[in-house]
């Protein structure tokens, strides 16, 4: 990189703008060495032609660099674009006929006990990630008035795009599989706080503190299972929340399910991460010791030999969630489930697996970020067909709620 600045002519700014595009010790040894070019180029810069040449010679040595020295990194970034094009102009994502209600299924084996004996139960704890990059640019929130947002949507657009360009040659992104922002990871500090810091004393319910014993993995408590949706954002969510559970029990980990990928179109919800690869950090979370060690649990405590990958554009959110309900009946032994994922997901999977007459908050509202809501969701097999219903009644907010 520094015999290319000798050879170039470059000067400092050529110097730090493709030092960006690939690490800060090129930029150390590009600044040293092209100083000598500086003083002549700059005294053309009077010359308004010379000035527009010294912008694009920038922004094309950007490029060149990226290409020559992160070229794996640009080709699944290129690869990446293509596939959200595709997927915004041709999935049927959130297109689906909705399953026959199981309530009648239900109540008919719950009125003899051979009936009771086929039902399955398993408690599942839905954990909503922390707001996303891609909610702090295009979402209000609940955090700020929509003047706020709309003042300040302009400005803050025009950053996500600077920060898209600046990590244009690492493997990481403000748009596509959004990280949690510095508020989504205050919000999830918070979370792990009230996990650690709640006890049977200060729980709402007997229940409630149950739920929160095992959600921190107590020893006392009922073995668990944490998963989480293939992005990025859910991930550290989990690894933020749960990081002291995780330091206490060597043997835990986070179980990474691609169907828990959320339900929608847009960018942010393409994961990122090259398939059955550790999970990397992102410039964000490198920056935010305050909350967990985020590089060492995504690299030693997430497991995912079962993240084959994005979701495909001929799959919707009925196969995923159906493909989920599976997963937990079949492939997870433990009773108890904590699941980090997607507003969207959630909503979704309260409205199809909850009986049609209810009218429960969970089918309008979405899980506000960093929550959490318990439920038991029940399985039977009648006339070779799998039914799933959630019990209404067992539906516990247990921090945040709707």
């Amino acid at each position: 990189m520094s015999l290319l600045c000798v050879i170039l002519r470059l000067d400092f700014v050529d110097a730090f703008v493709i030092g960006l595009s690939l690490s800060s010790l090129d930029i150390t040894f590009c600044l040293i060495i092209t100083s000598v070019n500086t003083y002549h180029l700059y005294m053309k810069m009077n010359d308004v032609n010379f000035q527009r040449f010294l912008v694009w010679r920038a922004f094309l040595l950007v490029v060149l660099g990226m290409l020559i020295l992160n070229f794996a990194v640009v080709f699944h970034k290129i690869k990446m674009f293509i596939i959200g094009v595709v997927y915004f102009l041709l999935c049927n994502d959130k297109s689906w006929k909705k399953p026959s209600d199981a309530q009648l299924v239900f109540k008919t084996l719950m009125q003899t006990e051979e009936g009771q004996r086929k039902i399955k139960r398993k408690t599942i704890v839905f954990v909503r990630h922390g707001e996303s990059t891609w909610n702090d640019t295009f979402n209000k929130g609940a955090h700020r008035s929509a003047l706020t947002f709309a003042v300040g949507f302009l400005p803050s657009l025009v950053n996500a795009f600077l920060y898209e360009l600046l990590l244009a040659g690492k493997m990481d992104s403000w748009f596509y599989d959004s990280p949690l922002s510095h508020l989504g990871l205050n919000q999830v500090k918070q979370l792990g706080h009230f996990l650690q810091t709640n006890n049977s004393i200060t729980a709402n319910t007997k229940n409630e503190s149950s739920i929160i014993r095992i959600m921190r993995g107590d020893k006392d408590a009922p073995a668990s299972k944490l998963v989480s949706s293939n992005l990025r954002r859910a991930i550290s969510t989990m690894a933020a929340a749960f990081h002291d559970r995780l330091q206490k029990n060597s043997s835990d980990s986070i179980l990474v399910l691609p169907s828990l990928q959320e339900i929608s179109r847009n960018p942010d919800t393409l994961s990122l991460s090259i398939p059955f690869s550790p999970v990397n950090a992102s410039w964000i979370e490198k920056q935010r010791h305050d909350v967990c060690d985020f590089d060492t649990i995504l690299a030693k405590r997430v497991d995912v030999r079962r993240n084959s990958g994005n979701k495909p554009v001929s799959t919707n959110g009925l196969k995923r969630m159906l493909e989920f309900c599976d997963t937990v009946f079949t492939s997870i032994d433990e009773d108890y489930v904590i699941v980090g994922g997607h507003s969207i997901w959630f909503r979704s999977f309260f409205k199809t697996f909850l009986p049609n007459t209810s009218m429960h908050v969970s089918k309008r509202k979405k899980i506000v970020n960093a929550g959490c809501v318990s439920f038991t969701l029940m399985t039977a097999e009648v006339d070779k067909k799998r039914h799933y219903m959630i019990d209404e009644e067992s539906i516990q907010v247990i921090y945040g709620g709707f």
